[in-house]
């Protein structure tokens, strides 16, 4: 998707438990993850997104944030887990073997 005057249009997006917001944008060709994300203005409206220590990504790969976008380019932002995914799937993985366990031998 490619616009004139030299820039592309590329999308930032961020999600929340509850909601999800896409922002479509033109930015200059040549355009970094970071820039994209700082000139949608998306840090305005949700505040706790931190730049520095956020991870971004490309369609669900993460990249660096000094990446240079395509047009057309999803940017995604991140945000921290709040579990342990490893710690999760052990306490599935236990709930499931009592459950079986308690199957067996009722």
């Amino acid at each position: 998707m490619e616009t004139a005057n030299n820039t592309i249009v590329v999308e930032v997006a961020y999600a929340l438990a509850d909601e999800q917001v896409i922002f479509s944008l033109d930015v200059a060709e040549g355009s970094t993850l970071q820039q994209a994300v700082e000139q949608s203005g998306i840090t305005k409206r949700f505040p706790e997104i931190d730049l520095e220590k956020g991870k971004m990504g490309v369609f669900g790969k993460p990249a660096k944030k000094d990446r240079l976008l395509l047009a057309g380019d999803r940017v995604e932002i991140y945000r921290p887990l709040i579990a342990d995914p490893k710690e999760v799937r052990k306490q599935r993985a236990a709930a499931g073997k009592k459950m079986k366990k308690g199957t067996a031998e009722g």
